[in-house]
């Protein structure tokens, strides 16, 4: 599990303060198993390593739907009903979907719990068993949305202040206006930007923020003249 994603990094807002609340309510959740569903780049793995962190939940990255020894090893082995399961991006190519069926069961029979993490529906995810994709559409599933305007900004000024970075609203505006609305596109350019500030020796600005902007993504530009007020 990623140590980076931080409890005190996360934002609440309305994209996502019902999931938040939701995993906060565990073990009184409405099934033992539940779906943390949401676009790429929204904070839902941050999200759900904060719940592994405070339950002390086995977790499973990605890279554990790619194995034979991933899911199967929780599926057919010791098994910890008092200690949730996280698996991380369950719509990863999946190797063994029938230990992926038997986890779930016996989560169910044994009193455990599991929070499956993905972007998509079951659907999806491109499953061959019927029963399993059944099985998992009738989870509950909680959803993070893109951040909203409000809450974009906030983690804009917060990813500059983070990096000891003094930021004009102006460019906090002007970025909010032409980024996609990913946590991980905005971490990205924020360091793009510092280390530009950094090697030039000078403070953030709207046209360093500008030009750091058009050659990460060309097609974020308007028109609009960076250096208009």
């Amino acid at each position: 599990m990623p140590d980076s994603f931080a409890e005190e990094d996360f934002l609440v807002g309305a994209a996502n303060e019902q999931a938040w609340e939701m995993l906060a309510r565990w073990p009184a959740w409405p099934e033992p198993v539940l779906r943390l569903s949401g676009p790429a780049g929204v904070g839902k793995t941050h999200l759900a390593s904060i719940f592994a962190r405070r339950v002390g939940a086995r977790w499973l990255p990605d890279a554990a739907m790619r194995r034979h020894d991933g899911v199967a090893s929780l599926a057919h082995g010791d098994f910890d009903n008092c200690r949730p399961i996280v698996i991380d991006s369950c719509d990863a190519a999946l190797v063994d979907e029938h230990a992926l069926f038997h986890l779930l069961n016996r989560v169910r029979a044994e009193g455990g719990a599991a929070l499956l993490v993905s972007r998509s529906a079951p659907q999806h995810w491109g499953l061959k068993t019927p029963d399993l994709v059944s099985r998992l559409r009738l989870c509950p599933v909680v959803g993070v949305d893109a951040p909203d305007d409000a809450l974009f900004r906030a983690i804009l000024v917060k990813l500059f202040h983070d990096r000891q970075l003094a930021i004009d609203v102006s460019v906090v505006d002007y970025l909010a206006r032409r980024l996609d609305r990913s946590v991980l596109l905005a971490r990205d350019l924020v360091a793009r930007i510092d280390a530009r500030a950094l090697a030039l020796g000078r403070r953030v600005s709207r046209v360093l923020a500008a030009d750091v902007l058009r050659e990460a993504k060309p097609d974020a530009q308007d028109g609009e003249d960076p250096m208009a007020i």
